[in-house]
């Protein structure tokens, strides 16, 4: 009998992703407490989140194998979060403007006998951005719900000179490790890893 897989996330990047992929799953967006302790790093910070997510769903589908995932921007050591109005996202990409930051990626598989979390680190580099370019880039709306204020994948594809990493964490969910974690755990898509 086949696991019963949920996506502890409504992002529509992400479900996009293992759609892809040949993933069959649930979504069931977690709403846990996503408050942090400020001293942590980037990447303790989205390990924990992950799996909070995940553990959360699971709390309520105890037979279910769960991916909960949660990514940030960071630049120089500073977490950038998801720009609360459009004057924030300005600040936002204006700071990122000719500098490399950081995208992080966690990712935590859960089921009723195992936990296990890991995070991805990718770096960005922006171009040198004009008032113009942000402000065109703005009125896309793309910047909404976005960590950092932008989406690669997308309009923000134009901000970005080049990364050093996984492209696929930087839009929330490095693939070819989930992959692996999620066959451990007796979940496949269409390309056995």
């Amino acid at each position: 009998m086949m696991k019963s897989f949920i996506l502890a996330s409504n992002s529509p990047r992400r479900k996009e992703l293992l759609h892809n992929c040949g993933y069959s799953f649930e979504v069931k967006p977690s709403d846990c407490d996503e408050n942090t302790d400020g001293s942590l790093t980037p990447q303790e910070t989205v390990k924990e989140l992950a799996r909070r997510k995940a553990m959360a769903v699971l709390a309520e589908n105890a037979d279910s194998v769960v991916l909960g995932c949660d990514t940030v921007v960071a630049l120089e050591g500073e977490i950038l979060g998801k720009p609360q109005d459009r004057e924030d996202a300005y600040r936002m990409l204006t700071a990122l403007s000719g500098k490399k930051h950081i995208v992080v990626s966690g990712v935590c598989v859960a089921d009723k006998n195992r936990c296990e979390c890991f995070e991805n680190t990718t770096e960005v580099e922006f171009n040198s951005l004009s008032e113009e370019t942000v402000n065109s880039y703005l009125d896309t709306l793309e910047y909404t719900d976005k960590a950092g204020g932008y989406g690669i994948q997308g309009f923000g594809s134009v901000l970005v000179k080049g990364i050093r990493g996984d492209y696929f964490s930087v839009m929330g969910l490095p693939v070819s490790q989930c992959a692996a974690l999620l066959s451990s755990f007796g979940i496949y898509g269409k390309v056995r890893i």
